[in-house]
């Protein structure tokens, strides 16, 4: 584990982004609300949150951080389903790992709960999109 100790105390931010493509049909059941499992958008939004909050529990070598906000986002489209999460902290290291992590069980969590309508859904294109504070600064995806 990298040695952290002696880096600054900064405010740190990261946003991440994944998509998750399905059927239309199943789009539709999910924004609908009409899948058998429940709803799935509030349970995938507190799979993310909660994920982001177990990070270092499942990413070896990853620091334990104490998160100050963690909110994850869901948006349906006609065969898809996008995902942003946004993580915040005042501490010595990023944040990134934790809002990649909230989006990836996010993901998890929608293809879970609408497997049994579409097993060719995929999740697509997870990755941080920016990052704010320490040492580095900021970064924001440009493409």
């Amino acid at each position: 584990m990298v040695d952290v100790a002696d880096k600054e105390v900064t405010r740190r931010r990261a946003v991440a982004r994944a998509r998750v493509t399905m059927q239309a049909a199943t789009a539709e059941a999910l924004a609908g609300g009409t899948v058998a499992k429940g709803d799935v958008l509030a349970v995938a939004r507190v799979a993310g949150i909660q994920a982001a909050k177990r990070t270092s529990e499942l990413i070896p070598l990853c620091h334990a951080l104490m998160l100050s906000s963690v909110r994850v986002d869901l948006v349906v489209g006609p065969s898809w389903v996008d995902i942003e999460a946004v993580t915040e902290t005042v501490d010595r290291t990023g944040v990134e790992m934790e809002a990649l992590t909230a989006c990836s069980v996010a993901a998890l969590t929608v293809y879970d709960m609408c497997k049994a309508l579409d097993r060719s859904m995929q999740v697509e294109t997870l990755g941080l999109h920016e990052k704010s504070g320490g040492r580095s600064g900021d970064w924001r995806r440009t493409d």
